[in-house]
């Protein structure tokens, strides 16, 4: 599942008019780039879920053909209903298995193949902390994730494994994801594994610049 119903508000006026994940980056808008690498890495059958000019994303995509994948698409209200009740909605498009959920508003080149089915509900990677996250999300120690206690605090990355199960007790509506995963670890069911690649989040104009420099640094490499 590639999540791009957000509104992108700290990229106004940008995303006035287009969604964020169709904001090109190099050769690829962000949303082109995620599916490449995950069709790359033998995934498929793709969710996307849709709300802030989602018309121009299923325009764009259409069934997914051309990339040599298949698209579904979960549309929300507006607002839309946060990562937490996005996968809900989704649920009965993504399966009785575990499932992968991609931000669509990141940028990595994080290989796809090695992620595998959670022992737990829910599987993270973690990348390096960022300026705009300087104090982490989750502490990653032997492989698990915590919301508090002693060890190396990382962000996030919006790369996730899930299954179903973690999602048993939440009804339809608009809640986030984070208060779902933090119960998890506190029952020792999240695992997570640090990625030390290439990742970045274009959470505003500033971090959108600087993402492009370094893709177009890359593709001038190639």
């Amino acid at each position: 599942m590639i999540l791009a119903a957000g509104r992108g508000e700290r990229l106004r006026p940008l995303t006035d008019t287009m969604p964020k994940p169709l904001i090109h980056v190099g050769k690829y808008r962000l949303i082109e780039w995620h599916i490449h690498r995950l069709a790359e890495a033998g995934i498929n059958d793709i969710v996307i879920n849709l709300s802030h000019l989602g018309d121009m994303i299923r325009a764009e995509l259409g069934t997914g053909e051309c990339y040599g994948v298949a698209i579904r698409y979960s549309q929300e209200p507006q607002p839309p209903l946060e990562t937490g009740g996005g996968i809900v909605q989704a649920l009965e498009l993504l399966g009785t298995e575990p499932f992968i959920v991609v931000n669509g508003d990141i940028w990595t080149d994080y290989p796809f193949t090695q992620l595998q089915a959670p022992q737990g509900l829910a599987h993270l990677v973690m990348v390096d902390n960022p300026a705009h996250n300087p104090d982490g999300d989750f502490v990653l120690q032997d492989s698990r994730l915590k919301d508090d206690g002693q060890g190396q605090r990382y962000t996030f990355s919006g790369i996730g494994v899930y299954r179903p199960e973690l999602f048993t007790d939440s009804g339809p509506g608009r809640f986030p994801l984070a208060p779902l995963l933090r119960q998890a670890m506190h029952n020792e069911q999240v695992t997570g594994e640090y990625y030390r690649g290439h990742w970045y989040d274009i959470g505003t104009q500033e971090r959108l610049r600087d993402m492009r420099q370094f893709v177009m640094q890359q593709q001038t490499e190639q």
